[in-house]
């Protein structure tokens, strides 16, 4: 089954970068369709950002954040920049076997990782 594993969160003050990393298990050829949702508390699971034939984030973060993947490695990445209190959440890294592209929802993903805090202050 396969493993993914977020790593790069922290806590940051508001203004400051920074960059998710998301390695999966297998090839990531594997997976037409990878991305970030986040969860903050309280709130329900939210769409942030997904790469597949296309790119699409969601508003909240249109023009800070940059989604990539490198399927040499295996790996996404969520470049965040100018980071608000309102960015903090624990983000989830997610695939899918379909590209569902700009209606991919939460209860579609085949595989999620175990999440990463992301704290920005103020």
């Amino acid at each position: 089954q396969v493993q993914l594993t977020e790593s790069g969160g922290g806590s940051v003050q508001t203004g400051g970068s920074l960059r998710l990393s998301c390695a999966v298990s297998e090839s990531t050829f594997n997976f037409p369709l990878v991305g970030w949702f986040r969860q903050a508390p309280g709130k329900d699971r939210e769409f942030v950002a997904s790469i597949g034939s296309r790119k699409y984030y969601g508003d909240a973060v249109k023009g800070r954040f940059t989604i990539s993947r490198d399927d040499a490695r295996d790996t996404v990445y969520l470049q965040m920049n100018n980071l608000q209190p309102d960015d903090t959440a624990v983000y989830y890294c997610a695939a899918d076997t379909f590209d569902y592209g700009r209606t991919w929802m939460p209860a579609h993903a085949d595989a999620w990782g175990p999440g990463t805090q992301v704290t920005v202050s103020s």
